[in-house]
């Protein structure tokens, strides 16, 4: 397929040289990420392979609350996305119980994109020592064993972030 092609290009050009490369099918990948979920480190894959993939990884750590994504164009021609694995979580929607740290990781994912382009290193650090001293002191929601509802829990970020400047 096209991306089996992607990658020989990318390997036999040389941009992935030091790069452990495995090719796996959806299936045998999903019952490793289960078996030996730290055996994998990034994972590229088509759309549809890529979101059941992330979905299944972001259950296997902990909750879909807590794990952001990215699209990147490697170019930086076109614009990247960067977005929680769970995407705007439908079901969800309006009820006050969706974990919003995926966002505030998702966002300091996109900080540390834009470093090269001159956004201050620290700032994604920041938003992730927020998120993470929020989870240590559950002030969470309920996905990850806190009682925070969404705006409580984004409240408890926003607090972090502003002593941690």
């Amino acid at each position: 397929g096209f991306w089996d092609d992607v990658l020989v290009d990318l390997v036999s050009s040389g941009v992935a040289d030091g790069v452990e490369v495995n090719k796996m099918h959806v299936d045998a990948a999903s019952m490793d990420m289960v078996r030996r979920p730290g055996s994998f480190d990034v994972i590229v894959a088509s759309n549809l392979f890529g979101d059941i993939l992330t979905d299944l990884s972001a259950a296997v750590t902990g909750s879909l609350g807590l794990a952001p994504s990215a699209n990147l164009d490697p170019t930086r021609r076109y614009p990247s996305l960067f977005e929680p694995v769970h995407g705007s979580a439908p079901d969800i929607a309006g009820k006050n119980v969706a974990n919003p740290f995926a966002a505030f990781l998702s966002a300091a994912s996109m900080l540390r994109w834009l470093e090269p382009n001159g956004m201050p290193p620290k700032a994604a650090a920041i938003i992730t020592e927020a998120v993470s001293s929020c989870l240590a002191q559950q002030e969470s929601t309920p996905d990850v064993g806190g009682q925070l509802s969404t705006v409580e829990a984004t409240s408890a970020v926003i607090k972090r972030l502003h002593t941690l400047q």
